[in-house]
């Protein structure tokens, strides 16, 4: 047991090191040899738990999108509108503090890999539900409730994108629009079905 502690602390500690390799390095840019040297490891070690640097690249990419989630998808306790907001300003908040990370996963990585694009569509589904969950009670919503859900989160990732390379607009600024596009949407599905009603818009500032 001890033995298999050690592995996955040292297999967590190559990716937290990977992670800030190719937050300043393009993937195309780092070979094996590059990565072993900068890590301070045995190239061998690399390939033990990785397999091969696409095998290693995408285990940094999963990592990364399980805390994109997490941040996102957190204090599934408060109040339907509350949960919206604190689900976009963890959004936000990962994204400006997590920059090469988030770039990563919305962009699809290196070119067009479909492994990739299956865990930055992974994402953007993980991310519908958590606002069905806040906006509807339930995650299991109608096509066009999650077709209106899934175009503002696609409007979001090239806005954010955008936010952080030029940051001219706070935080709270940038979650306040975001939730007042979001409520655009909802309202929109509203219209086109009443199933689904908006949340009432009535909230304490966060």
């Amino acid at each position: 047991m001890r033995g298999t502690e050690r592995s996955v602390a040292r297999r967590a500690e190559l990716i937290a090191i990977g992670r800030k390799l190719f937050a300043d390095t393009s993937y195309d840019a780092l070979s094996m040899d590059d990565i072993a040297r900068q890590a301070h490891v045995a190239k061998g070690l690399i390939y033990y738990y990785f397999q091969s640097k696409r095998g290693y690249y995408l285990a940094i990419i999963k990592d990364s999108v399980a805390d994109l989630v997490t941040f996102a998808g957190s204090a599934l306790e408060m109040p339907a509108v509350e949960r919206v907001h604190r689900t976009i300003d963890g959004y936000l908040r990962y994204a400006e503090h997590h920059q090469a990370a988030y770039r990563t996963i919305v962009s699809g990585g290196v070119g067009f890999d479909t492994e990739v694009h299956a865990i930055r569509d992974g994402v953007r589904e993980a991310i519908i539900a958590t606002l069905a969950e806040g906006a509807y009670g339930r995650s299991d919503i109608a096509p066009l409730a999650r077709m209106g859900l899934l175009s503002w989160v696609c409007g979001v990732e090239g806005a954010v994108l955008d936010w952080i390379d030029r940051p001219e607009l706070s935080r709270d600024t940038m979650r306040e629009l975001l939730v007042k596009a979001l409520g655009g949407a909802l309202r929109a599905v509203e219209e086109l079905d009443p199933a689904y009603p908006a949340p009432q818009p009535a909230r304490r500032d966060a």
